[in-house]
């Protein structure tokens, strides 16, 4: 199996800060599985999720894709087609409907219009968003089809890597289970590193892969 992510060594510091937030974190995230980093607020999990996304670098050490260093790549170009993020909060665009919501990574891509249109629907009904919600603001959704969109809108962009940040953090019992489960599939059917961050154990414990993260940590 292909192994995608790596990182060797990784520390991470605040600027003007003594503390290490990170400290020597070594991990492989592999195609085809979903990982979930757990641990309890402070932890540093989601510090961890920045570096990964390319949002932040670390202090030392190296984040690499398929024996690329991420120092060295365009990491706009990086996060625009190679790693997608998945947010609690879903962020989805309040003025766009769900439909031009998973749209708009791909016109920022250059895909002829006609493309993403088909695109955008086939993605949209394949994590159970029908026609007539496909029309609807995020507004008119609820938690769970909102989250719906948002995954689907991750997957617009051809990136293989899917990094969620607290997913299920709102959502009930039973769409979490189910965001947890398309997010499975995505990796067990459709080859894609999935890393879940998440304090849930429930859903830490149904990745193929848990690493718990403590004091900066990741064991």
């Amino acid at each position: 199996m292909t192994h995608m992510l790596t990182l060797e060594n990784v520390f991470y510091r605040y600027k003007n800060s003594g503390t290490d937030v990170l400290k020597a974190i070594n991990a492989t995230f592999a195609q085809g599985k979903t990982h979930a980093i757990v641990g309890s607020s402070g932890s540093g999990k989601t510090t961890l999720l920045s570096i990964i996304a390319g949002l932040d670098s670390p202090s030392s050490g190296a984040v690499s894709i398929n024996d690329e260093d991420l120092s060295k790549m365009d990491l706009d170009q990086y996060r625009r087609e190679r790693v997608s993020i998945i947010f609690q909060a879903f962020q989805l665009f309040p003025m766009l409907t769900a439909l031009e919501n998973v749209s708009a990574p791909m016109h920022l891509n250059g895909i002829n219009p006609t493309e993403t249109t088909r695109k955008a629907i086939q993605l949209l009904q394949s994590v159970g968003i029908d026609e007539p919600k496909q029309k609807r603001y995020p507004s008119n959704l609820s938690g769970g089809e909102q989250q719906r969109v948002a995954i689907a809108r991750a997957l617009s962009s051809g990136a293989k890597i899917i990094l969620a940040d607290e997913p299920t953090g709102n959502l009930d019992k039973s769409n979490s289970d189910s965001i947890m489960q398309i997010l499975k599939n995505l990796a067990s059917e459709n080859n894609y590193c999935v890393i879940i961050v998440t304090h849930d154990i429930e859903i830490a414990n149904a990745a193929d892969v848990t690493f718990r993260m403590s004091d900066g940590e990741l064991k």
